[in-house]
Formats: structure tokens, C-alpha cells, sequence
């Protein structure tokens, strides 16, 4: 069996038990099954075994017979939402982080999400909801665009059960201003950034291509939209220990990252220091005072790309001392912006 397999034929029954209303035959579910997971093939047994271990697990699956067979449902004690306190501070607090997980919208991360709130609102008492709604009118969330990633639901799903599988993914990707281009990845994780969504996957090598300290080299941030079909291949990869994605996406700047990040320095006039200090660009920057009129920002970042809008939105205000590589990338967009402009 293919790992991670039995738990995600599990969780994927859990969610067809929750959004049935008057319960699911075994052949409905193997049915369901076939179809969302993309499988081959699935016996009766096996989705009954899945139903007797979620059982065992605690879930309260019952079953009865009706006019079309005997149908299994989710009983009372999981459908309800569980008695739990909360405050009105701790439901602006829910909102705004379901309000910051806009981009998961279409999804079915934000059905979860959406369902959960629901629940939520319907459970407290009405004068604490009174007491959220008046605070939280006066309270906004924005900056990120609305988007939506319902027509991507399928390759989603594709690649979230390659994660869990650890099984390769052919997709046909196109980036911006270049042909489709058909490539194979091993998927280790998504990122929300920028509400756009991120596969974190690395490119496939053979055993003993590359050195351990060039392995995070092989991983790559392919974002979503870009995606145009996704197979899942009947191949697996043994994922690398090494790899830490936590480190990995938060290690730079944007979401150009990478395991070894290039230390930039940018030399700031007093406003523009006064902004980075304010809105600062990374955790782990480094903001000196030189003299009263300016100061040296050192940031970690893996690409020239993350930097240049960045000194850009400063203007005059801000200069790239190094690395050479990092400053010519500015000072050429700046050519070729003051060319257009002339």
C-alpha cells in the first residue's frame, strides 16, 4: 500500500460523512472515493475497514437501513460543534485570520474554514456575538487582493495527495512570457504568499547527482496559477531529512527562497530608514545608523527580484551597495525606467 494511503482515504470518508445529510451506501462512498482521489480501483471491504477503524478511533459513525440499503452517517457527538468558551476578543481574533486566509477561497482548505466559522457563530451566545460585531466594525483587514483558486481545486487535490504520498507529479507549467514546458516534481509542501499559492517541490536527481549541501539548491517555489494540467505518476521519492521548509521559506525576504541567502546591503537616507524600521523587510535584518543622515540595511535574500521593488519604491532614497550582482539589477531597471521616461 502506498504510504499515507489509508489516511487519506479516512479523512477524505470523514469529509463525505460531514457534507451528507441523510447518509452514504458503501457503494456511494467507494464510488466517491474512486472519483476525488482519482483511484483505479477500490473494494467494498476496504472502505468498510476504513469506516470500522475510524470507528475504533472514536468517531461516532453510525449506521441504519433505509429504503436504498443500509447507509452509514455521522452521529450527533462528531457533527456538533464541541462545548467550548469563547470570548468576543478571541472571535475578532478567528475572523481576522479567516479574513487573511482569503486566498485559500475556492479551495477545499476555505470549506473547512467556512464551515468551522459557521459553527462558531451559531454556537456563542448572542450577546457576545453582539459584542464582536460592534468591535469588529470597526476594524478592517486589507491589502490583499480577492483571488480565488476554485478552477486549480482538482490539481490541488492531485498534489496534496502526492505530498502525503511522497509520489512524483508530472505537470505542464508556463511561466510568464514563456511556452508550456512539461516537467516532473517531487511536491513537499504548499505556501500562501502574497495570496497566491506555492508548491515548495524539488526537481528529480539520481542517487549521489548532488552534494548534501546542494540539495535545498534542488527546491523551487512553483506558484499555482501557472499550472496548467497536473498527473499524478505512479513513482515515489524518498524525501530528503535534510530538508527543513520552515527554514527554507523563511530564510529570505520573499518567496525567492533558499537555504543559503545572500546577505544584501542597501544604504537608506533618513526617511527611507525611517520606513524599514518602521515596516521592516525580514526578522533577521540589520539596520546601522551612519551618520545622522543615513544608515546601512543588511537583509538576507536569494534572488535580485525580491530586492528590486523594494529599493525601487524608495527612489533616490536608497542605493544598492552590494553585492555586484544585486546592484546592476537595480541600476539597469533604473536605465532602462529613466529611457522610457525621457
Amino acid at each position: 500500500m502506498a504510504r499515507n494511503e489509508q489516511l487519506i482515504r479516512q479523512h477524505k470518508l470523514l469529509q463525505l460523512l460531514e457534507l451528507s445529510r441523510f447518509g452514504r451506501t458503501l457503494d456511494e462512498l467507494r464510488g466517491d472515493l474512486v472519483a476525488d482521489l482519482g483511484l483505479t480501483k477500490l473494494h467494498e471491504r476496504t472502505v468498510r475497514r476504513d469506516l470500522e477503524a475510524l470507528q475504533a478511533a472514536g468517531f461516532d459513525i453510525q449506521s441504519e437501513t433505509v429504503q436504498r440499503g443500509r447507509v452509514f452517517k455521522l452521529g450527533q457527538n462528531t457533527k456538533d460543534v464541541h462545548e467550548i468558551g469563547i470570548s468576543s476578543t478571541e472571535l475578532i481574533a478567528l475572523s481576522i485570520g479567516r479574513e487573511l486566509l482569503y486566498p485559500l477561497m475556492g479551495t477545499q482548505y476555505w470549506r473547512g474554514i467556512e464551515t468551522f466559522w459557521n459553527k462558531v457563530q451559531e454556537a456563542v451566545p448572542n450577546g457576545v456575538f453582539d459584542h464582536y460585531a460592534r468591535y469588529r466594525a470597526a476594524l478592517h483587514v486589507f491589502g490583499s487582493p480577492y483571488k480565488s483558486y476554485e478552477r486549480q481545486e482538482g490539481m490541488l487535490k492531485t498534489i496534496n495527495r502526492a505530498i502525503l504520498e511522497h509520489r512524483l507529479v508530472e505537470i505542464d507549467y508556463q511561466a510568464i512570457g514563456k511556452p508550456v514546458s512539461t516537467r516532473r516534481i517531487e511536491p513537499y509542501g504548499l505556501a500562501v504568499y502574497q495570496s497566491s499559492i506555492y508548491i515548495v517541490a524539488a526537481t528529480p536527481q539520481a542517487e549521489g547527482d548532488v552534494a548534501a549541501a546542494e540539495k535545498n539548491a534542488r527546491l523551487r517555489n512553483w506558484k499555482l496559477d501557472r499550472f496548467r494540467q497536473a498527473r499524478l505518476l505512479d513513482e515515489y521519492f524518498k524525501p530528503d531529512s535534510e530538508i527543513d521548509l520552515a527554514k527554507y521559506l523563511g530564510s529570505s525576504i520573499g518567496i525567492f527562497s533558499g537555504d543559503s541567502p545572500t546577505k544584501v546591503q542597501i544604504k537608506l537616507g533618513k526617511r527611507s530608514a525611517a520606513y524599514v524600521r518602521e515596516d521592516p523587510w525580514h526578522p533577521e535584518q540589520v539596520l546601522e545608523e551612519l551618520d545622522d543622515e543615513a544608515a546601512m540595511l543588511t537583509v538576507p535574500a536569494s534572488h535580485p527580484r525580491e530586492i528590486l521593488p523594494r529599493v525601487l519604491s524608495l527612489g533616490a532614497d536608497a542605493e544598492v551597495i552590494g553585492p555586484e550582482e544585486f546592484r546592476e539589477t537595480v541600476a539597469e531597471a533604473v536605465r532602462t525606467m529613466a529611457e522610457a521616461y525621457r
